[in-house]
């Protein structure tokens, strides 16, 4: 068996590297999806936080004005 005849698949080389291919695309998509999500939501909850603190000082400004 030589390399030629491996990467033919004996007539399905078309079929099995998709397939082959398409696996890894939904493993690495998999394995980089949860990875940006999380990024998102840290960056969410920081803002949330942040502007949490700014309506804190704010209404205690509001209260020490009156």
């Amino acid at each position: 068996m030589n390399w030629s005849e491996f990467f033919d698949m004996g007539g399905y080389a078309f079929f099995v590297w998709t397939s082959y291919g398409l696996t890894l695309i939904v493993i690495v998509a998999n394995i980089v999806s949860p990875i940006m999500q999380r990024k998102k939501v840290i960056s969410r909850i920081k803002r949330a936080i942040k502007r949490e603190k700014i309506e804190l000082a704010n209404v205690g400004k509001v209260k020490g004005n009156e």
